[in-house]
């Protein structure tokens, strides 16, 4: 009777500590990949957006940063390896890296920074509702181009011929053609448009606009000409053209003016996206958002270098000027 009655009291205690045992297992910790091409100094705006939202990484939070370093055909490898890692959210906040994390998965939910139209792209169905595994902001840098060139006249009012430096890199690239040959039909400019299809070909695009007498540079974004932001900068300089870029990084490389989504902003807000997720929303539910905030720089040491004088309607309409 006494062996029965420990027999019990050994049970019941069992009983009561297993839900006390279950109650004290550890939360799981949210594990976020993070895909680029290359490391562009916005990773920490990403970063701020998650302390903003309550995320310590390493607390309540794990991100796996992985970089091709400049490299495209590794971010296949790169994107698997995430997957595999089962991560919970994978953001790719440039072109090479989404095309990647999408052919590597269709059910883990991927933010991320289309530099176009998602729709136009078919990376989502429609912006309010994406219907898939695919979500994230857009930067609209095609759709300003033509607003780009308007400045770029408005800036340097002797231009006439714009050499357009571009990268057939997607369907995309030719859109962004397209839309600026219309501007520049209504703003009575000629075209110079040189494709470059690797990073030796940049000398002998200026050597050519040089030939066929551009007086005034447009560069249309790709992955190819983001990648050489500054040797750009520099030869737009060497050849005395003026200069209109997509976003401020090549200003701040001394270009001569940018005009573009805020992309630190934009950076910061796919943020909210891995938030909303990590709390149970599908990506196929959350629309596509495009930039509210643009800023225009203008390069004033540039400017002296070359002799112009960019107009007081520019310089009172410019977010940031860099003497």
């Amino acid at each position: 009777m006494n062996n029965r009655r420990k027999l019990l009291v050994a049970i019941g205690a069992g009983a009561l500590a297993a839900p006390l045992a279950f109650a004290q297992q550890p939360a799981k910790i949210p594990r976020v990949g993070y895909l680029v091409l290359r490391e562009a100094g916005l990773q920490g705006k990403f970063q701020q957006g998650l302390r903003d939202l309550g995320y310590v990484e390493g607390r309540n939070i794990v991100v796996e940063y992985r970089s091709a370093g400049g490299k495209e055909e590794r971010l296949p490898a790169l994107a698997a390896e995430l997957v595999g890692l089962k991560v919970d959210v994978l953001v790719a906040p440039d072109p090479p890296s989404y095309t990647a994390a999408i052919k590597a998965t269709k059910t883990i939910p991927i933010v991320i920074r289309a530099s176009g139209d998602p729709v136009a792209a078919g990376l989502v169905a429609s912006l309010a509702h994406p219907g898939g595994n695919v979500t994230g902001v857009f930067t609209l840098y095609t759709e300003l181009n033509g607003k780009r060139l308007e400045l770029l006249k408005e800036a340097v009012p002797g231009t006439s011929r714009v050499m357009v430096l571009w990268n057939h890199w997607s369907a995309e690239a030719k859109s962004s053609l397209e839309t600026v040959e219309r501007a520049a039909r209504t703003l009575g400019l000629q075209l110079v448009p040189v494709e470059v299809r690797g990073a030796g070909d940049f000398e002998a695009a200026f050597k050519t606009a040089a030939r066929e007498r551009a007086n005034a540079l447009l560069v249309l974004r790709a992955p190819l000409i983001v990648s050489n932001a500054a040797l750009i900068a520099g030869l737009a300089a060497k050849a005395r053209l003026p200069a209109m870029y997509d976003e401020a990084g090549y200003t701040e490389a001394g270009g001569l003016m940018s005009y573009g989504a805020s992309l630190p902003e934009l950076y910061r807000h796919t943020a909210t996206y891995v938030d909303k997720i990590l709390k149970g929303a599908k990506p196929a539910d959350l629309p596509v958002e495009q930039p509210t905030k643009f800023e225009m720089v203008v390069n004033m040491k540039t400017a002296k270098a070359l002799g112009i004088k960019i107009p007081n309607s520019i310089l009172v309409r410019a977010d940031r000027v860099i003497e």
